[in-house]
C-alpha cells in the first residue's frame, strides 16, 4: 500500500497541515484531564468558586479550539484522499489503456472494473483514517502514559498488565480475519462477473429463457461473497467486546487501586479522576489502532491489487530509438506486407495462425475468406498491434510496424470491428469518434457512403439523436453502417473491415462496396467476410483454412486452382449464380 502513497506528492503540504491540526488536536485533549483536576482539587476542594470560573472558561477555551482544528483537519484529510482516488483512478485508466489484448485476457474486464472502482476506495477511506489516527493514535497513547505517570508512578503499573493483553488480543483477532480481506476482493471481481455478463446478455438470456440458470449463478456468486463477508465480519466482532471488557476491567482496577491511594493522601482525588481520564485516552487510543487493523488489511489487500495493474508492464512495448522510423503523412501510401507471420494466443498449444505471407496494396481490395476458426481476425487484429506476432514481420510501406509507435501505428487505420460498438452520445458524436474535428460535411459525407444516411434522416433529431449504451436502441446493421461512417471519416491509408457487413442485407452491402470504391481509391483495403457475395469482387481474396493461406487469387483464378474456396462458394450461392 506504500507504493501507492507516491501519488501524494502533490498533496505533500495539505498531509503536513493534517498532521499539525492533528497533533494540536492530541495536545488540547490531553490538557483537558490536567485542567480539570486542578478544578477538582484546587477549586471543588476549596470552595474556590473564582477559579472554578476561571479554569472551567479555559477549558472552554481549550475544547473550543480542539473542535476547529478538528473540523479542519477532517476537511483537509477528505479533500486529500479524494485527490487521491481520483489520481490513482486516472492514473490505473491511462495504463490500462496501454494494454494489449492480452492483458485485459489475463486480468479480465470485470476484475479491471472492480480494481478502478472498489479497490481504490478501499484504499481511499483508510488514507482518511491513516491521515487522522497514525499521528492521533501514538500522541495519545505515549502522551497519556506521560500525563498518567506524572500524576501518580504507582498507579500506572495497572497499564503494566492492560496493555499487553489488548495488544495481544488485537494481534490474535487481526491475524484470523486478515486472510478473508484477500479472499473478499476475488470474491467481488466473481460477483461483478457474473453481474455484467447477466446485464450485458440479457437478450440471450430472455431469449433462451435462462433466467433460472442466471439466478443461481448470481446466487452463488453472492452467497459466497456474503459466507466469507459474514465470516471475517464474525472474527472482527469480537474486537470490540474484548477492547471494551479490557477497557472495564482496567477502569475498576485504577478507581480500586486508586481509591486505596487517595485514602492513604498519596494521591488526591482530582488527580485520580484525570488519572482514570488519561486511562481511557490510552485505550481508546489503542481501540484506534485497532480499527485501523480492521481496515489496513483490507485497503493492503485492494493496494496489492491495483499496483498489480500499475506494475503490469503491456507485451507490447514501443520501440524508443534514434533512427527509428519517422512518419509523414504525405509520404505514407499504405502498403501492408505479412512476412511468413506466426501467432499462438498465451497459452494456446497450437498456432492461431502460421507462415502468412501476402501484400495489400493501395488502390486494391484485398478480402480475406474461410471457415470459422480459420484465423481471419486474427490476422486483422495484427495490424493495428493489439497483439505481436510470433515469428516473422508485419509491415507498413517497408517499416516493420514494431518500429512505429501505437499512436502513429494507429493513426493510418481504419478499423471496423467485428462488433459494432457504438458509445453513449449522438449519431455525430459516434461518427466523429474517428476524427474529432471531421465537419459537418465530412460526417454527412462519410454517412451516405456507409449507407447510414438513409435511417439517420428518418431519426426525429437525425444526427444529434441520442445513443444508448452500446447502441442499444439500434439494429445491428444501424449499428454496423455507424461503425462503418466512424472509419471512413477518418479517411486513413488503411481500411480493415473486419466481417463488418454480416449484418446488413445484400442489397446495403452492394451499395455499400460499390460506394466505398470511390472513397478508397488510394487506401488499402483489407476485408474479411463470411459471405461469398462481399468478396468476389475483390482484387486479391486470401483464402484462410486452418491458419494457413490455401488460396491465393481473384474470384475466377481460385474456383479453378482452390478447393477449400469452391467448397465455400457451393455453399453459399447456387450453380446459375455461380456460373
Amino acid at each position: 500500500m506504500i507504493k501507492l502513497f507516491r501519488f501524494l506528492g502533490p498533496y505533500r503540504w495539505a498531509v503536513a497541515a493534517v498532521m499539525a491540526l492533528i497533533l494540536m488536536q492530541s495536545l488540547s485533549e490531553l490538557y483537558l484531564p490536567t485542567l480539570m483536576a486542578d478544578i477538582i482539587n484546587d477549586g471543588v476542594v476549596k470552595g474556590d468558586i473564582p477559579y472554578i470560573w476561571k479554569i472551567g472558561g479555559f477549558m472552554l477555551a481549550v475544547t473550543a479550539v480542539g473542535t476547529v482544528v478538528s473540523i479542519a483537519a477532517s476537511y483537509l484529510s477528505s479533500r486529500v484522499a479524494a485527490g487521491f482516488g481520483r489520481d490513482v483512478r486516472s492514473k490505473t485508466f491511462r495504463h490500462v489503456e496501454n494494454f494489449s489484448l492480452q492483458e485485459f485476457d489475463k486480468i479480465g474486464t470485470a476484475s479491471l472494473i472492480t480494481r478502478t472502482t472498489n479497490d481504490i476506495t478501499q484504499v481511499q477511506q483508510v488514507l482518511i483514517m491513516m491521515m487522522r489516527l497514525m499521528v492521533a493514535a501514538p500522541m495519545m497513547c505515549v502522551g497519556g502514559l506521560i500525563m498518567a505517570i506524572s500524576k501518580d508512578s504507582h498507579l500506572s503499573l495497572v497499564f503494566v498488565g492492560a496493555i499487553p493483553i489488548l495488544a495481544l488480543t488485537i494481534f490474535l483477532i487481526a491475524s484470523k480475519g486478515i486472510p478473508y480481506f484477500r479472499v473478499m476482493q476475488k470474491k467481488i471481481d466473481k460477483l461483478n462477473l457474473v453481474l455484467r455478463e447477466g446485464l450485458t446478455g440479457i437478450r440471450v438470456i430472455r431469449s433462451f429463457n435462462r433466467f433460472e440458470h442466471e439466478t443461481v449463478r448470481f446466487a452463488d456468486a453472492n452467497g459466497d461473497l456474503t459466507q466469507t463477508a459474514i465470516k471475517v465480519n464474525q472474527i472482527m466482532a469480537f474486537m470490540m467486546p474484548m477492547m471494551m471488557l479490557i477497557l472495564n476491567f482496567s477502569s475498576i482496577a485504577i478507581i480500586w487501586f486508586g481509591g486505596l491511594r487517595v485514602s492513604s493522601g498519596h494521591m488526591q482525588v482530582g488527580d485520580l479522576m484525570a488519572f482514570l481520564q488519561y486511562a481511557m485516552q490510552i485505550m481508546f487510543s489503542l481501540l484506534m489502532v485497532s480499527m485501523m487493523f480492521v481496515m489496513v488489511p483490507r485497503a493492503s489487500a485492494s493496494a496489492v491489487r491495483v499496483n498489480e495493474v500499475l506494475n503490469t508492464v503491456p507485451v507490447i512495448e514501443e520501440k524508443r530509438k534514434d533512427g527509428a522510423a519517422k512518419s509523414d503523412s504525405r509520404s505514407v501510401r499504405g502498403l501492408v506486407e505479412f512476412d511468413n507471420v506466426s501467432f499462438r494466443y498465451p497459452g494456446a498449444e497450437n498456432p492461431a495462425i502460421s507462415g502468412i505471407s501476402f501484400q495489400a496494396s493501395p488502390g486494391e481490395v484485398t478480402a480475406i475468406i474461410g471457415g470459422t476458426g480459420s484465423g481471419k481476425s486474427t490476422l486483422i487484429s495484427l495490424v493495428p498491434r493489439f497483439y505481436d506476432i510470433e515469428e516473422g514481420a508485419v509491415r507498413i510501406d517497408g517499416t516493420d510496424i514494431r518500429e512505429l509507435s501505437i499512436e502513429q501505428l494507429r493513426s493510418q487505420i481504419g478499423l471496423v470491428p467485428q462488433k459494432a460498438l457504438l458509445f453513449t452520445g449522438t449519431v455525430s458524436d459516434n461518427i466523429r469518434y474517428g476524427k474529432t474535428d471531421a465537419t459537418d460535411a465530412e460526417v454527412k459525407r462519410a454517412s451516405e457512403t456507409a449507407q447510414a444516411s438513409e435511417f439517420i434522416e428518418d431519426l426525429p433529431e437525425r444526427y444529434e439523436a441520442p445513443i444508448s449504451q452500446g447502441g442499444s436502441n439500434l439494429s445491428g446493421g444501424q449499428k454496423q453502417r455507424l461503425s462503418i461512417a466512424r472509419a471512413l471519416v477518418r479517411k486513413p491509408q488503411i481500411y480493415l473491415f473486419d466481417d463488418s457487413f454480416s449484418a446488413l442485407d445484400f442489397k446495403t452491402d452492394a451499395k455499400l462496396r460499390a460506394a466505398l470504391k470511390g472513397e478508397t481509391t488510394e487506401a488499402t483495403v483489407i476485408i474479411v467476410a463470411q459471405r461469398v457475395s462481399t468478396v468476389m469482387d475483390a482484387d486479391r481474396i486470401l483464402v484462410l483454412d486452418e491458419g494457413r493461406i490455401v488460396g491465393n487469387g481473384n474470384h475466377r483464378e481460385l474456383m479453378a486452382s482452390c478447393d477449400v474456396y469452391r467448397e465455400i462458394v457451393s455453399s453459399q450461392l447456387s450453380e446459375e449464380e455461380i456460373a
